[in-house]
């Protein structure tokens, strides 16, 4: 059982017991699920959009800016690794339904985004498919670890 020093203040990093030689262990997760037929591109086009939606929602999940030795500022970035799997398509409806029941922050990538080039035609394309019909290609997810664990149940990790 984990006590109050074992936290790093509500922001989801287990310390090791107030060691700070214990590698950090985060009690939530950030996982993107990919199709397995992708392409290369697609596979990395498909991951960057889909995790640029979870800071929006879940902001514990961004850590400071950052900073080189000469003072030159940079872009805060997440907290934590970014674990990416992928599956097939029908592991993908699967661990989509698994996410909705279990109310967790998550972004979907359908086949029709490949088509459009902008913001407002993106979400025109999901908009016009019901939930059960979406083409996914990808989605991310994050929440606790174990729930996020069985969202991606049979999932693999991306090669």
């Amino acid at each position: 059982m984990r006590n109050d020093d074992e936290t790093d203040a509500g922001n989801g990093i287990e310390t090791g017991a107030g060691n700070e030689n214990v590698p950090a262990r985060f009690d939530t997760k950030i996982a993107v699920l990919l199709r397995e037929d992708l392409e290369s591109w697609q596979r990395l086009n498909v991951t960057a959009f889909l995790v640029s939606g979870l800071g929006t929602v879940s902001p514990e999940v961004i850590g400071e800016p950052y900073a080189d030795a000469d003072g030159t500022a940079y872009l805060p970035m997440f907290r934590q690794p970014v674990l990416v799997f992928e599956g097939t398509k029908e592991m993908l409806t699967a661990a989509h339904g698994r996410a909705l029941s279990r109310s967790l922050p998550r972004a979907v990538f359908t086949s029709d985004l490949f088509g459009t080039g902008n913001d407002r035609d993106n979400r025109a394309a999901v908009r016009a498919v019901g939930r059960d019909q979406l083409d996914l290609v990808g989605m991310a997810v994050h929440g606790p670890r174990n729930a996020v664990d069985k969202v991606l149940k049979g999932a693999r990790m991306h090669p």
